[in-house]
């Protein structure tokens, strides 16, 4: 009885979510103080330096440093049982190996920031007017595309009567 390969080799691109969130944050790092601002596309996106403390959309930044530790805790938790998933996945189960791996890359790029920083190091500034998205960075892009698509991944394949 010969056992199917794991979805291992996806980690392949968390291993590339992670290069490109920590690259991109030593270059912001190198030529930014905090909220020092770049416009890319004037009055839509700019480049902005800010420490989130917390988790998304600054949820907890100003708990009073406990939060460093617990979303600490709770990022490489959710890796391991990340990568336990991947190993459990058949390796042409796209729809379930290609968001785990981008989900498993941000949430490790974020979690090395917290580790060293004891913030995470966000900077892609989205706005419009007076409206303005919470900064992110491209590990939080990996962690949210990677749940849009399991979720819509699972969404569809529940529609269509099959298995994700």
């Amino acid at each position: 009885m010969s056992k199917s390969p794991n979805a291992l080799v996806w980690l392949l691109l968390s291993a590339f979510i992670i290069i490109a969130d920590q690259t991109s944050k030593l270059a912001i790092l190198e030529r930014f103080q905090l909220h020092d601002t770049y416009a890319v596309i004037d009055g839509l996106l700019n480049l902005t330096l800010v420490y989130n403390e917390g988790a998304a959309f600054s949820f907890l930044s100003d708990a009073g440093g406990w939060q460093r530790w617990f979303f600490t805790i709770i990022a490489s938790v959710v890796s391991v049982l990340l990568v336990v998933w991947l190993a459990r996945t058949p390796r042409n189960d796209l729809r379930t190996a290609l968001p785990l791996a981008l989900i498993l890359g941000g949430a490790v790029g974020n979690l090395i920031d917290r580790i060293r920083f004891g913030h995470v190091v966000d900077f892609i500034d989205v706005h419009y007017g007076s409206w303005s998205f919470p900064a992110f960075n491209v590990a939080d892009s990996g962690v949210s595309v990677g749940a849009v698509l399991l979720i819509a991944f699972s969404f569809f394949a529940a529609r269509a009567g099959t298995r994700p």
